[in-house]
């Protein structure tokens, strides 16, 4: 489940509306569950040295991707992160929305087919261009693509390449 940019088709409709302060929050297009973020964390949490708990960087109630400590492969750059070993956090109160951190060219690829946009610390480089938000999923289809850039934000931060399944 790697995407890439070649096979990030365009995400369907407008971009959804999202806040520019502190908590950053998609506000509307929210699927009536969350089942679809749920079955994305389950799925991640299948994967080697993934640990899921609380976000260490977002609001009460947010649910964190992070790697284990004693990881067997290599970590990651620093831009692969957020906060300590966390990689993607689920927002919470209503919001399926997620963070995470994509290799540059693929944060730019799903900003540009619609899945994404930079976290607005990024304008203002407080934060790597590597950190976006990804919109929440809100049907069978859309939770596939965004497992696909779940999946990408662990690659990266794992270190993992994305072509062989191998620590690079």
């Amino acid at each position: 489940m790697t995407t890439n940019t070649a096979h990030l088709l365009p995400r369907t409709g407008s971009r959804p509306q999202v806040t520019g302060d502190f908590p950053q929050r998609q506000l509307d297009q929210q699927p009536a569950d969350s089942r679809y973020v749920d079955a994305i964390l389950a799925e991640a949490l299948t994967w080697p040295a993934v640990v899921g708990g609380p976000s260490a960087i977002s609001v009460e109630g947010a649910r964190a991707l992070t790697l284990d400590g004693n990881v067997a492969v290599g970590v990651g750059p620093a831009d692969a992160f957020m906060v300590g070993a966390e990689f993607c956090h689920v927002h919470a109160q209503g919001d399926f929305s997620l963070h995470a951190t994509l290799p540059a060219l693929l944060a730019e690829a799903a900003e540009r087919a619609g899945w994404a946009e930079p976290h607005f610390l990024v304008h203002t480089r407080q934060a790597p261009p590597t950190v976006v938000l990804i919109y929440a999923a809100r049907d069978e289809q859309e939770r596939e693509v965004v497992l696909g850039l779940v999946r990408a934000s662990y690659e990266f931060a794992s270190a993992m390449d994305s072509v062989s399944g191998s620590a690079r």
